[in-house]
């Protein structure tokens, strides 16, 4: 049942950033019918997925995954202006660009995925750290273009230490603290 104490429907983001591999949209998918359980509305939003529908004209220059990231923006912006909650799971390697979605979405909730370079290249779900580094791939984050760690997030959670339950828990609590739930 639905608690109308929760900040009145008001919607909100939350921005989970990391290295590809991080375990972003692993923690986004689990974190999501968390929320839903607890009676609100919520919207995921995983960078790869979204960019097949939303930019598939784009590729992966910084100039282009800020456009990308603006469309995000404008949408989460707009899921949030109607009390739903966006989950958003994007790379966002750049601080000026995730301040920019900050001041954008005002209710926004800056999640770090920390986790080592070393981990995510043995990862590797989508075999992009394969791919660039046998010359498949430019430009991909943490190996040939810079990932600017954020340096005040809300929550940081470590994806080499914590379950991905212990994730979504840390999340969760960080919400209600900040009386978003």
């Amino acid at each position: 049942m639905f608690d109308v104490n929760i900040m009145q429907n008001k919607g909100f983001v939350i921005w989970l950033t990391g290295l590809p591999g991080a375990g972003k949209t692993t923690i986004a998918r689990n974190l999501a019918p968390k929320l839903s359980n607890l009676g609100l509305k919520v919207e995921l939003f995983d960078g790869d997925e979204v960019r097949k529908q939303l930019s598939p004209d784009l590729g992966f220059t910084k100039q282009d995954r800020e456009l990308h990231a603006k469309r995000v923006v404008y949408l989460a912006k707009l899921l949030a202006k109607h009390g739903i909650i966006s989950i958003v799971s994007l790379i966002s390697p750049y601080r000026a660009f995730r301040e920019f979605a900050r001041n954008e979405l005002k209710d926004f909730v800056e999640v770090y995925v920390n986790t080592s370079l070393d981990t995510c290249i043995k990862r590797d779900p989508k075999g992009l750290y394969k791919k660039a580094m046998n010359g498949e791939i430019k430009d991909l984050t943490g190996l040939q273009d810079i990932y600017e760690e954020p340096l005040n997030p809300e929550v940081t959670v470590h994806t080499e230490k914590e379950s991905v339950d212990e994730c979504s828990e840390k999340i969760i609590k960080r919400l209600k603290e900040l009386n978003y739930i």
